[in-house]
């Protein structure tokens, strides 16, 4: 059996409301990214930003909390956590005292860093910050503005062109019509993406049919996001090159790869109106 076989995903699963670390479930990064040819040293750095909106808790006198957490997972990290066992995992919080919003977090960070194999960074908003939060839309010019004709539902990246013998350019490009299926169950995976980049100025018509030609593939949203980085960079040569996807929340995560060949800020984790 794959890892991705023997993780809860797609299985019935048994909700635990005491708190158990032993939930999280690691996937080792490199077999994914062997197969689109990265090697030790990868071609990029970059975040995995994880939404969590169904985070509670007891505190001390048996009164349920709550809050919304973030984690910032660094793309060098050895593993990715499965999703439903990091939903089960923070499901395992309902029942159990904590002392202070500051001890779920400390206890949440050190687990979730375990797992990866990585320093992870963890934010918790309580409800009195809720009203801070932010929302928003990718920037950039869209691609769905194109009217085209495409017929190609698998990852192709010969749809890949760029203008070579021309001067370089800079643009920020957006799409909302990615569309990925997980490897195990099958479900699909809604997602937005934003391409920025200098170098030879990329065919929009052709950037736009790669990206719904993942339409039918199955890969998590991290693996999806490192390929068409991988193919951009190789087809298309950027001199830089950044690719932000935010995916919609399922089990009340959502989780947002981006990746970048070079220093930039990290970008926003504002929520997108289908988030």
């Amino acid at each position: 059996m794959t890892p991705e076989q023997q993780s809860p995903l797609g299985k019935p699963s048994t909700y635990k409301e005491q708190y158990d670390a032993s939930l999280l479930f690691p996937i080792d990064r490199r077999h994914a990214r062997e197969a689109i040819g990265i090697g030790e040293q990868l071609p990029f750095f970059g975040t995995d930003i994880w939404n969590a909106y169904e985070l509670s808790w007891l505190n001390m006198r048996g009164k349920p909390q709550i809050a919304l957490a973030t984690f910032y997972v660094p793309a060098d990290s050895p593993n990715i956590v499965e999703s439903k066992s990091f939903k089960l995992y923070l499901g395992s919080f309902a029942q159990t005292k904590f002392d202070s919003l500051d001890a779920v977090r400390d206890t949440i960070r050190r687990d979730v860093s375990a797992a990866s194999g990585a320093s992870v960074s963890v934010q918790l908003v309580a409800p009195g910050g809720f009203e801070k939060l932010r929302m928003d839309e990718f920037d950039g010019l869209s691609l769905d503005r194109l009217d085209l004709d495409t017929d190609v539902y698998s990852p192709d990246a010969s749809l890949l062109k760029a203008a070579h013998d021309e001067a370089p350019v800079e643009e920020t490009l957006r799409s909302n019509l990615l569309k990925s299926n997980c490897p195990v169950t099958g479900q699909p995976d809604w997602g937005s993406v934003q391409i920025h980049y200098v170098g030879p100025q990329i065919d929009h018509a052709g950037l736009l049919r790669y990206i719904v030609s993942y339409r039918n593939h199955t890969g998590f949203h991290e693996q999806c996001v490192e390929r068409i980085f991988v193919d951009i960079m190789r087809e298309c040569q950027p001199l830089k090159l950044a690719v932000y996807a935010r995916y919609t929340r399922r089990g009340g995560l959502d989780i947002n790869p981006f990746r970048t060949s070079f220093n930039m800020p990290m970008p926003d984790n504002d929520r997108l109106a289908r988030q």
